[in-house]
């Protein structure tokens, strides 16, 4: 068995922060290599409350908070995300992530989001207007609307 310290939700295993026991391989071949978990030591045990302050400012508390954070989102409009695309096309060279529309939104002065709560069923391959679902909270849902312009590529 293998004492390792979650840094992410993880289903059925525990939150951020929690200390746990898990068969070798599947800390070594799962949670190790995707950044879910490290290894327990003296020094990451140290860490835990670092790891769980992160969290903490990217959670929403709870209803209200979720209520607050969904007023904020609208007040924003069109959150302005670029992509690299060839001149004249609409098609991206590659996909607008979760991740970069986190940062866009706190760019644009938004709230700081966890990007899992952004519900991208689709990926965003093409310049123009789009909208992405939020889950802000299990009663809050809130649909963001993304504007996304090409820039030239080299």
């Amino acid at each position: 068995m293998a004492k390792i310290i979650l840094t992410t939700d993880v289903a059925n295993l525990g939150g951020p922060g929690d200390i746990v026991e898990v068969k070798d391989g599947y800390a070594r071949n799962y949670l190790l290599p995707r950044g879910y978990a490290i290894v327990a030591s003296k020094g990451a045990e140290k860490n835990v409350r670092t790891i769980q302050r992160a969290q903490e400012s990217r959670r929403i508390r709870d209803l209200d908070h979720a209520k607050e954070i969904k007023a904020t989102l609208e007040s924003l409009g069109a959150i302005q995300l670029t992509g690299k695309a060839a001149a004249g096309s609409k098609k991206l060279f590659g996909s607008i992530t979760a991740g970069e529309i986190v940062d866009a939104i706190k760019a644009q002065g938004g709230p700081l989001l966890d990007k899992r709560v952004l519900d991208l069923r689709d990926h965003i391959k093409t310049v123009g207007k789009h909208s992405v679902n939020a889950r802000l909270h299990p009663n809050v849902k809130v649909d963001v609307r993304l504007e996304v312009k090409a820039t030239a590529a080299n």
